[in-house]
């Protein structure tokens, strides 16, 4: 039986183990839940998925889900496009 967790790995390093599994470019917040598009507020904090990696090792599998920050100007594009 192998037993799979996600983690959310943070620009800094920081993990926190995460329910859901993430796509290439999702944007999330800091929680690691979607933000819709276009964002409600250029004011928030956003990060986008822009890797995955699985690790596996004796019945334990990592998914590593790694976060990039969204700076507030690509969300003020975002919202005036949307």
């Amino acid at each position: 039986m192998t037993t799979e967790t996600r983690w959310l790995i943070y620009p800094d390093g920081d993990r926190q183990e995460t329910g859901r599994l993430l796509g290439i470019d999702e944007l999330v917040d800091m929680n690691g839940f979607p933000v819709p598009v276009p964002p409600p507020s250029d004011r928030m904090i956003a990060y986008r998925v822009y890797k995955l990696r699985r690790v596996e090792e004796r019945g334990e599998l990592d998914v590593l889900q790694y976060l990039e920050l969204v700076p507030a100007a690509e969300l003020a594009s975002m919202m005036r496009r949307g």
